[in-house]
């Protein structure tokens, strides 16, 4: 997976500190290039004064943590996990850590809070961390969507209440939200309803959502009615789970969308299967595949108050590069972060990578919030 060359890594406010002290203030990136299996120190001004990179994909990253940047040596601190009784539901999360800021880890489709199990950990060495199973997913209760009538129930709306909730009742604080793939709409939905409670957002490979309905051509929205009415009702849609809710399936998914297919691993695959096994996710399956409405990304982007840095791994085949591009034009988008040579899923993938990016940008606006109050 690691380039032969040395790719260059853009750093402007994202890894120091010291250069951003209000939010909305531009400054030049400073490009670095590192060469592979090198280990750097370099001597700054101020509160910065060491550098330890850790390697992947052949370049050195930085991580920063109260205002210093240092290797993260410090031992793994044990996860739980407990459960939530929500609206009647029962919601599963795991949490780690006592101090420091609390982050909230969202899932993707089809995943769960175990898709943050390489983070967790890690990130709980200076924060409180919690990650979560949105309702219908991981092993949170699957409510079936039928018995909500009409109105439906697996929306970016009962997924951001729920986030929100969450922080009131078991956070008790407000929280930075990190988020990957669909849980990025989540995150943002959560952000746009209660500005109160998140203090800043991390987007990881957002779902740009190319088969919404205002994406498709006028002429083709009738047939994709008929066909979400046809998955949705009919004997072809629990055909249609049933060939993908396997172990071969769902690593040849995952193979497509890791470009380290070594990450994909029995492990992985158990853990994204089994919830997939419980009595009602066929359902939550099918209703969230034919749920082609709700918010998009570019409408969200303009409406949160918070701090959002976007990271995106530029081998995902699912959401390109190129188009996600354009969300990094958007004001309240301070940095856009391109992973080179990772997929679709960054934070289990290369979390070496995305850790002390979360590091980075919460000590950052933490350190700023405080100075503030």
């Amino acid at each position: 997976m690691a380039s032969t060359s040395a790719p260059a890594l853009s750093l402007s406010k994202l890894d120091f500190p010291f250069l951003s002290s209000q939010r909305n203030m531009r400054i030049a990136p400073l490009s670095l290039t590192f060469s592979k299996g090198n280990l750097h120190q370099f001597q700054m001004p101020g509160r910065i004064s060491k550098f330890d990179g850790s390697r992947s994909n052949g370049f050195v990253l930085f991580s920063s943590v109260n205002g210093q940047i240092e290797a993260n040596n410090a031992p793994e601190v044990q996860v739980q996990s407990s459960f939530w009784n929500w609206k009647g539901y029962s919601i599963r999360y795991q949490h780690a850590g006592n101090n420091g800021p609390a982050l909230v880890l969202v899932h993707g489709f089809g995943a769960n809070s175990d898709h943050w199990r390489k983070n967790i950990s890690v990130l709980a060495r200076a924060h409180r961390v919690y990650s979560i199973d949105l309702i219908g997913y991981g092993y949170s209760d699957k409510p079936n969507p039928r018995q909500f009538g009409e109105s439906p129930f697996y929306t970016f709306d009962t997924w951001a209440t729920q986030i929100n909730e969450f922080c009131i009742d078991v956070v008790k604080d407000e929280a930075f939200f990190i988020c990957n793939s669909i849980g990025g709409l989540v995150g943002l939905q959560a952000a746009f309803m209660e500005p109160q409670i998140c203090k800043g957002l991390m987007l990881i490979n957002i779902s740009l959502r190319m088969l919404h309905i205002k994406k498709q051509p006028w002429f083709g929205r009738p047939l994709i009615k008929s066909f979400q009415n046809l998955l949705r009702n009919t004997a072809v849609g629990k055909y249609f789970f049933k060939t993908v809710a396997t172990p071969e399936s769902v690593r040849n998914i995952l193979r497509q969308c890791y470009h380290d297919t070594s990450q994909v691993t029995d492990e992985l695959v158990e853990k994204i299967l089994l919830p997939g096994l419980e009595p009602g996710a066929v359902d939550v399956f099918l209703e969230f595949i034919c749920y082609s409405d709700g918010p998009l990304p570019e409408e969200l982007l303009p409406k949160v108050k918070c701090p959002v840095l976007i990271v995106w791994g530029d081998k995902d085949p699912w959401e390109p590069i190129e188009l996600g591009r354009a969300y990094g034009n958007f004001e309240s988008v301070e940095d856009f972060v391109v992973l080179p040579n990772v997929g679709h899923c960054p934070q289990d993938e290369a979390p070496d990578l995305v850790n002390p990016l979360v590091e980075s940008f919460v000590a950052r606006h933490a350190a700023l919030s405080s100075s503030i109050s």
